[in-house]
C-alpha cells in the first residue's frame, strides 16, 4: 500500500513555479484586455478576489488614491511604503496620516543599509554620482524583497505621466518578479485624480502644492516648470527618468 501522494510544493519544485507562473501571466494578459475599458474600482475588485491575501497596493506617498481605492475593494489591504531615507518630512507625514486614517495596513519597507551606512561603504552622496544604483539599493531590492509574499500588486502608474509610462496595461505581467502588475488608473488623468480626491477626500502630499507634481527623494527631486511634464523634477539634469522599480 502506497501512502498518501501530495501535491509538489512550487516554492522547490522549478516546474511547479514555471507552470504557476505561466498561468498568472496568462491570467495578466487576458485580464489586461478584458478590463482595460473597466472603472479603477473594478479592476482592483478583481484583484482583490483573485489574488486575496497574496495582493498588496504599493504607494510613494505622493497621493493615496489607489490605496484608498483598494481599501474600498478589500478593507485592511495591505500597502507597502518604501522608507528609502531620504523621503521629505511631508512624505513620511503622509504615510503616517494614511496609516492612522485609512482602513489599510501599512507595511514600510526599508534598505539593508542606513543612509549613514551606505555612505561609510561607498561614500557620501551617491545618488549624486550613480544614481541608478542609488536607487537600486534603497529602491528595487528592498522592493524585491517585500513582495516576495505576494503574486501581485498593483500601482499608481498613470499613462499621462510621461512618454515610457504611454503604454502601461491596467492589468500586466512584471516579467522580472514573475508576478501581475495591476495599474488601476492607467487611462486616468491628472483631471480624474483630482476630481476623486477632491469627492472623496483622499489624502495627498503637501508637496503637490509647493510646485512639486512627482514626489521621489528630496536630493533628486524638485519643482516643474510651467509646460513640463509630471516627471521632469525627478533626476532633473541626470538623463535618468525611471528609478527601476517599473522596468
Amino acid at each position: 500500500m502506497t501512502g498518501p501522494t501530495t501535491d509538489p510544493d512550487p516554492t522547490t519544485d522549478p516546474t511547479a513555479t514555471a507552470t504557476a507562473a505561466a498561468a498568472r501571466r496568462a491570467l495578466a494578459e487576458r485580464a489586461g484586455r478584458e478590463l482595460e475599458d473597466a472603472p479603477a474600482l473594478e479592476i482592483l475588485r478583481w484583484a482583490t478576489d483573485t489574488f486575496g491575501e497574496r495582493f498588496c497596493v504599493t504607494s510613494s506617498m505622493e497621493d493615496a488614491v489607489v490605496a484608498h481605492l483598494a481599501s474600498r475593494a478589500r478593507p485592511g489591504v495591505d500597502v507597502v511604503f518604501l522608507d528609502t531615507g531620504y523621503h521629505f518630512p511631508e512624505t513620511l507625514g503622509t504615510r503616517d496620516a494614511v496609516e492612522a486614517v485609512m482602513d489599510v495596513r501599512l507595511i514600510t519597507l526599508t534598505p539593508r543599509r542606513t543612509v549613514a551606512e551606505q555612505d561609510a561603504e561607498l561614500g557620501p552622496a551617491l545618488h549624486d554620482r550613480d544614481p541608478d544604483r542609488c536607487c537600486a539599493l534603497r529602491k528595487v531590492a528592498p522592493l524585491e524583497r517585500g513582495l516576495a509574499g505576494y503574486d501581485a500588486w498593483a500601482t499608481g502608474l498613470r499613462r499621462d505621466e510621461s512618454p515610457t509610462r504611454a503604454n502601461t496595461p491596467v492589468v500586466g505581467w512584471d516579467e522580472r518578479r514573475g508576478k501581475v502588475k495591476v495599474s488601476p488608473i492607467a487611462r486616468w488623468t491628472q483631471d480624474d485624480v483630482d476630481r476623486y480626491v477632491a469627492e472623496h477626500g483622499v489624502l495627498t502630499n503637501p508637496l503637490l502644492q509647493d510646485g512639486y507634481a512627482s514626489i521621489g527623494c528630496a536630493p533628486c527631486t524638485r519643482r516643474v516648470r510651467a509646460g513640463e511634464d509630471a516627471r521632469a523634477g525627478r533626476w532633473a539634469g541626470r538623463g535618468k527618468t525611471e528609478c527601476g522599480l517599473h522596468g
